[in-house]
């Protein structure tokens, strides 16, 4: 059933490709820098309207940990004409959803809401762009939200003070190290001036990228973007976004966490990995490649066939790499080994099959199969304009190019097993690995 599956997207694909939008990325600048982009969908009546701006967790000074993220929340309270909430309340009264997002590079916001609407929601989000105004209390507040909200997603079960620790474990000096929700000491500190002074020093039409999807007019929504953005003035507080970077790592790092919550104990590895680079995309489709065979599927994958099916130590397994980033981020694989089988031995088996794989290289068919599933997934993600405006809008706000965004897809189908071999010895070096064990505590030594 997958060949015929496989045969059939590959019979279909070019008449879907005509069906479907033709992915032209069309862009405008405002006389105040604001970057705006627009993809024609008119399949079905409704937009996708995102503002993205050029901050986030990695962007934050020290000590302010988090501090994108809780300005995130902020942006849903009052402005000078909109009372706490009342934003979002508008936006579903007109059929709509909002929601917003922080990573350690971007933070963006986003309604999905019928055409006639984008004019409304075009003028509520410029509207915050400038007016935003809390007060004390409200930030006060917030920050209880936020806090709570750590307490949920973070420290509710063992994995997320895991994933923290080893992230910062990995950068010892490039601030991708903190975590983007913020440290809770750090966040216990936050107050009306600090959060505003870091949206005046970020949040401006000259650090922000606009991006609309669906079944609009590109020429009508520049017009709605110099009616609402337009006259914002662009920031002199705005500055090139330079960062510490990391220096070579020339050793092994290791660590083990052990809490009692843990019933599934697993390692984690991770090694420094290149991002998509302006102009510059091999190294980084070759290693999106790798991650797709090494791990991108829980039964065909080499590691599901190899440590869970074939050598039977593992009930998980997986590997992961994403280069939309402005900095070079990690490759990261785990191995959750069986009952009866300890990490020490599941982290040699990985070992020995990177070691295979990096003297070896990938199977041909399989790596054929793999660059046509990836191949039928750039097809379908033109099918979703929520998904086509947040991946055009994320390469951007990471420093690449609308030639860049369409290189991509071809650059993945080019890659060798010759350049995923390649990549795989430049990553997998013993001494550029970052190892983790989750685990409950050794039986003999709770008393």
């Amino acid at each position: 059933m997958r060949r015929i599956a496989i045969l059939v997207v590959l019979l279909v694909a070019p008449a879907f490709a005509v069906a479907a939008p033709d992915g032209t990325i069309r862009t405008f600048t405002l006389d105040n820098g604001m970057q705006g982009v627009v993809i024609e969908d008119r399949r079905a009546p409704v937009v996708t309207h995102m503002v993205w701006y050029r901050v986030g967790a990695a962007d934050e000074a020290p000590g302010q940990s988090g501090i994108a993220h809780f300005l995130e929340h902020l942006m849903f309270k009052a402005t000078d004409t909109l009372e706490d909430g009342e934003f979002s309340r508008i936006v579903a009264a007109n059929g709509g959803d909002d929601n917003a997002f922080t990573s350690s590079d971007m933070t963006a916001y986003f309604q999905r809401i019928a055409p006639d609407r984008l004019d409304l929601v075009m003028g509520m989000e410029a509207d915050r762009m400038v007016n935003l105004d809390p007060g004390p209390a409200g930030v006060l507040s917030e920050r209880d939200v936020v806090l709570e909200e750590r307490r949920q997603v973070v420290e509710n079960s063992p994995g997320g003070p895991f994933n923290e620790r080893i992230r910062a474990l990995s950068f010892v000096n490039h601030p991708y190290g903190r975590p983007v929700i913020g440290w809770e000491h750090e966040m216990k500190e936050y107050d009306y001036e600090m959060a505003m002074a870091f949206y005046r020093d970020h949040y401006a039409p000259n650090n922000a990228i606009l991006v609309v999807a669906g079944d609009v007019d590109a020429a009508e929504v520049e017009a709605l973007a110099v009616k609402h953005f337009g006259p914002i003035p662009a920031s002199d507080a705005i500055e090139p976004r330079v960062r510490p970077q990391e220096p070579p790592q020339i050793e092994a790092r290791r660590m083990v966490m052990e809490d009692e919550r843990v019933r599934e104990p697993y390692v984690m590895r991770r090694y420094p990995a290149p991002q998509r680079r302006p102009g510059d995309q091999e190294d980084a489709a070759a290693l999106e490649v790798l991650a797709e065979l090494l791990g991108g599927s829980a039964i065909t994958s080499v590691m599901a066939r190899t440590l869970e099916l074939e050598e039977g130590v593992a009930l998980g397994s997986g590997a992961w790499y994403s280069g939309t980033s402005l900095d070079p981020q990690s490759f990261t694989l785990y191995v959750a080994p069986k009952p009866g089988v300890d990490l020490a031995e599941a982290e040699a088996r990985m070992d020995a099959l990177l070691a295979r794989f990096v003297a070896e290289g990938p199977d041909p068919e399989q790596l054929e199969r793999v660059k046509t599933g990836i191949r039928a997934s750039e097809i379908y993600k033109l099918d979703s304009q929520n998904s086509r405006a947040r991946a055009v809008g994320r390469a951007l706000v990471s420093g690449l190019t609308v030639a860049d965004i369409e290189a991509w897809p071809d650059l993945l189908q080019e890659v060798t097993a010759e350049d995923v071999q390649s990549a795989a010895a430049e990553i997998f070096r013993p001494e550029a690995s970052v190892t983790g064990w989750l685990k409950a505590p050794d039986a003999e030594l709770v008393q």
